[in-house]
């Protein structure tokens, strides 16, 4: 099927479901809707982040999250953290939930899910969806962040600025 006519629920400020339209429509109108997000971290305590294929229609080329997507009309966020993780990575893993963000310009409108998990499995990108992937240290990203923000998506910095402000991040 062609992304353009996946089905995702329509959501009001407070995440309440209100409707149901293709991606496109959604993007087009700038609806409200939501997304799930994956950090992945390795016993190195390295985070995976996963830079954007080029041929992805909102910020391709950028360095983003280890693994996110839409969440489908009839699918929990817990679902949907766990279908991309498989997709985008082609790994499986216990997600713990960490964090959400509200609808806003710098997450194009999704209410966003955030999860974490730790696995030294190897990950295996989905060419079709990412162009490559690393691990990296939380004070590299910090000073690529600082040093270079367009790099990076709108929501991964707000994202990332969390993950270094958030006590109850705790590494195994």
């Amino acid at each position: 099927m062609n992304v353009d006519h996946e089905i995702y629920n329509i959501v009001d400020k407070n995440d309440c479901i209100i409707g149901m339209a293709t991606r496109k429509h959604i993007h087009q109108n700038k609806l409200l809707h939501r997304s799930a997000h994956i950090l992945v971290f390795n016993s190195q305590k390295e985070l995976f982040l996963q830079k954007r294929a080029l041929c992805k229609d909102e910020s391709p080329g950028l360095w983003d999250t280890s693994s996110a997507g839409h969440v489908d009309a009839g699918e929990s966020y817990d679902e949907c953290a766990h279908r991309e993780l498989f997709e985008e990575l082609g790994i499986k893993a216990i997600l713990q939930p960490f964090m959400k963000l509200s609808a806003c310009h710098e997450t194009h409108g999704e209410h966003i899910h955030v999860y974490t998990c730790f696995t030294d499995d190897a990950i295996l990108i989905n060419p079709d969806e990412i162009s490559e992937g690393v691990f990296f240290d939380l004070l590299k990203i910090q000073k690529e962040l600082s040093i270079n923000p367009a790099q990076f998506t709108s929501s991964f910095k707000l994202l990332f600025s969390q993950v270094l402000n958030n006590e109850s991040l705790k590494f195994n």
